[in-house]
This record gives C-alpha cells, structure tokens and sequence, in this order.
C-alpha cells in the first residue's frame, strides 16, 4: 500500500469552491494508485467564523480581565480544525468516496502536556492503517492531538501543536505511516524567493533543501512549518509544497545528496541564495555600561534577571562600553520596566582609594520613560559616602523587524554581507544591527523599511 499524506491550509478548505479544487487532488492522487490520508486546517484565517485566530477572540471577549487558561484555550483552538474535518470528509463522500474526520486523538497522535505549544511524542497507526486497508480515506484534524495518559488527571486532554502545526502533524503522520510522501498544499505554487504579495516577480524554486525551507520558515516565510521540515529532514521523508489552484509541479524538497542532485543544484545558483524573508515585531534596547571592570558582571545579572521573567534575548552586541539586545516587542514592557531602576550591587574585595566598599550600577531610560529611577535614585543618596552609584543609561527603538537573505553558501562567497549593507544603505534603510547563522544573514531595520527592503533585497540578489 502506497501512502500519500496531503495536507490542505486553511485557504484551500476555505470555501467551497477550493475544497473541490483540493477533493480532485486527493481523487487524482487515488487514481495514481495511492492511498491518501488528508490533513486539514482550519478554513480561512482571520476574520472568518471557524479560523482560528476568530475562535480565540471570541474566547478573549468574554471577559477582558480574565485571561482564558491555555488547556481551554487548546479546546477552543482545536475545533476549527474539527469543523474543516468533517465538512472536507462530507465533500469527499458526496464525491463517491469513503471518508471519516478524526481529531488528532482520534487519529492517534499522542503529545506532551505543554498546552498550546506541545509536542508530538508518539502516533499509534493502527487505527489508521486499518481504515486505509478498508479503502477509506482518513481526514485528520491538523495541529493537534492529545497528551499521553502519564497523569491521570490530565489524561487525553486535548493540545496544540503550535501555530502552523497542521504541517508538523502532516510530517510527523508521514513518517508514522511510513508514506511514500508529504504534499503541503496551499495558494502559492511552491516555495518563493519571496512573498509574492510583497515581490510579485518572486520565482519558485524547483528543489530545496531541508535545512532552507526551516530557515526560511524560522525568518518569517509561512510556506511550510520549520518543525514539519525538520520532522521530514530526520526521516527523509520526500516534502512537496504545492499549490492546490494549479496543476503546478511544485517544489521539492529533500536532502539534495542522497537524491544525486548536487550538480543540478549547484548549478543553478553558484552561491545559493534562496530567499528572503521577513519576521518579528521587536524592540532594540541600547545600555552604555562605561565601568569596563564590572561590565560583564553588570551584563550577566541583565541577562539572569531577562530570563527569570521569561523574556527571550537576541541580536545581542558586545562593544568595550555598550551591551544591545532585542526582545519580542510583546515582552518589551516586561524588560523596559525590568531596567528602569534596576540597581545591580557590586560589592568590592577591598575598599577602593575613595574608601567606597561597593559600587551600585543604576539603570536609566534616557527618553522619559524612567518613572521607578526617578524614585530610586534619591534613596541612594544616603548610602553614597560609603558606595559608587554609577547611571547605567539605557535606550530603546520599539519599532523594529528583522529581514534576512537566506544563503546557505553564503560564508564561502567574501561580500554577501558587503552588498546586502550597500543596498540597504544606498535607499537611505538603516541598519541597526546585523547577524548570520550558517543558513542566513538578518537585518535588524524599522518596521517602516521592511516592505522596501524586501522589495530592493530581492530586485538587486535575484532579479538580475
């Protein structure tokens, strides 16, 4: 038996006329002799009454001081996909075939107890395996499962795979079943070099690496979940996004080695630019720390006290005077109000020439923000014959995203990064920190920049 896995994204199930679009898909894949086993999401996106993003602002108006619990919060998110299951499984027996809709636990998918964010930790296919013995065609409810019974009380509660995760129960269900291959459908033709509502001259390309479309996945391009992708990397299980409004071959995607590709890929681009993506609402935090012999114990105690709160840190710069980071825009508030009148002790081994036993670092927003240090500071005043207070000023640009050039090959061609700068430079784009992986390099720009440094990326890199 030839297992086909399909996955259908919300557009494709949106509406009736593209659920016929995706029903002939999976007719036409029956045809070719394969066994399909569908993957839905849930139909449309914001706005439309069974999209998800609708059901959790129905859930959030109930009452806007009573934060719902994530267990609820996965109930309510998985019944989009409920919806999408049954009503796609109706279309395919009014089309003359046998079908059933199935929840994630339904369809065997056991995950972890992490509610909203959980992970897959087993599936069990016989159920599956039978119904696909008996010619039926198994919709499974995307994006969702429920946890392993380790806690009674909890037991087969249903969770969420994280946002996008109908592609990771799509991967994960293709090696479970040992598929012959995972198609993700959705309304672009492939994998882009770029968003094509932003660049309309994006080309698709013809093969991908795993470790790209992650890449691209994890910088913003919503083509294919970078879990699915390193799900199917693990396992080789052969990946193809596709488009379910064309007959288009689609991209594919696969360990470019092992399928004896190397000189057709390498060909086509030399220094293997793939795409560019853009991702992340994120604020810029600056602290001009001058005391150069306390400086990286004043920067471990920011970073202890940015992880206690839960407040993840990147982009991070080190200069002999400064310290930058950035954090999700959505957790700024949490580190502004962290440092602004911060006090970080720093006890002396022995008192300094001034007779002082110990210097106490203070952060200061320096744009008017630093309501707690104006309390603070002149509560130090009574303890400065025997410490050094020492302002730490801060500052903070709350508007900004990444944009990054994925290139996998980029670190063996000198002047990527050159002419990615210049590019960006030459429109006036400034640039407020830059980084690079193996797999890419990323800017830090204002949101205002974002759609013409796309735009100017992709013209200058691919259009050429």
């Amino acid at each position: 038996m030839k297992i086909l896995v399909q996955k259908f994204g919300g557009t494709s199930v949106a509406n009736e006329e593209n659920r016929l679009l995706a029903i002939r898909k999976v007719l036409k894949a029956r045809e070719a002799g394969f066994a399909p086993v569908v993957v839905v999401s849930a139909m449309g996106r914001k706005g439309d009454p069974y999209a998800t993003d609708t059901l959790i602002e129905l859930l959030n108006s109930v009452d806007k001081d009573v934060k719902p619990n994530k267990r609820e919060t996965d109930v309510m998110m998985a019944c989009g996909e409920i919806i999408s299951s049954i009503v796609f499984a109706q279309a395919l027996k009014a089309s003359g075939c046998k079908s059933i809709a199935l929840t994630g636990g339904q369809a065997g998918i056991l995950t972890d107890s992490e509610f909203t964010d959980a992970r897959i930790m087993e599936i069990r296919t016989d159920y599956l395996l039978s119904l696909l013995q008996d010619g039926v065609i198994p919709v499974v409810c995307g994006f969702q499962g429920i946890n392993a019974p380790t806690n009674p009380v909890e037991a087969h509660a249903i969770t969420t795979l994280g946002r996008g995760g109908s592609d990771t129960t799509a991967s994960a269900l293709g090696v479970a079943l040992e598929a012959v291959a995972v198609e993700i459908y959705t309304d672009v033709n492939g994998v882009k070099t770029a968003d094509p509502r932003a660049v309309p001259s994006a080309d698709t390309l013809n093969i991908c690496t795993y470790e790209e479309v992650a890449e691209l996945a994890h910088q913003g391009a919503k083509v294919v979940h970078p879990r699915a992708a390193e799900i199917a990397m693990d396992h080789n299980m052969p990946l193809w996004v596709k488009s379910t409004m064309t007959d288009e071959l689609g991209t594919r995607i696969a360990h470019i080695e092992t399928e004896g590709l190397t000189g057709e890929y390498h060909a086509t681009m030399l220094r293997r630019l793939t795409g560019i993506a853009n991702t992340g609402r994120i604020a810029f935090i600056r602290l001009e720390i001058e005391d150069r012999a306390h400086k990286q114990y004043v920067e471990r105690e920011v970073f202890r006290m940015m992880a206690q709160a839960g407040v993840n840190i990147y982009f991070v710069t080190y200069s002999p005077t400064a310290l930058s980071f950035a954090v999700p825009r959505e957790r700024y508030p949490i580190a502004r109000d962290l440092l602004d009148g911060m006090v970080i002790p720093m006890e002396h081994a022995t008192p300094n020439a001034e007779g002082k036993v110990a210097t106490y670092f203070i952060f200061k927003y320096e744009d008017g923000t630093d309501l707690a240090y104006r309390v603070q500071r002149p509560l130090l005043k009574a303890v400065e014959n025997l410490v050094n207070v020492v302002d730490i000023p801060a500052n903070a640009i709350e508007d900004c995203t990444t944009v990054s050039v994925i290139a996998s090959n980029h670190r063996r061609v000198p002047g990527i990064i050159l002419r990615i700068l210049e590019i960006l430079h030459k429109a006036g784009i400034r640039v407020h920190q830059i980084a690079d992986s193996e797999m890419s390099v990323s800017c830090l720009v204002s949101e205002t920049d974002v759609k013409q440094a796309v735009k100017l990326l992709h013209e200058n890199l691919f259009d050429q």
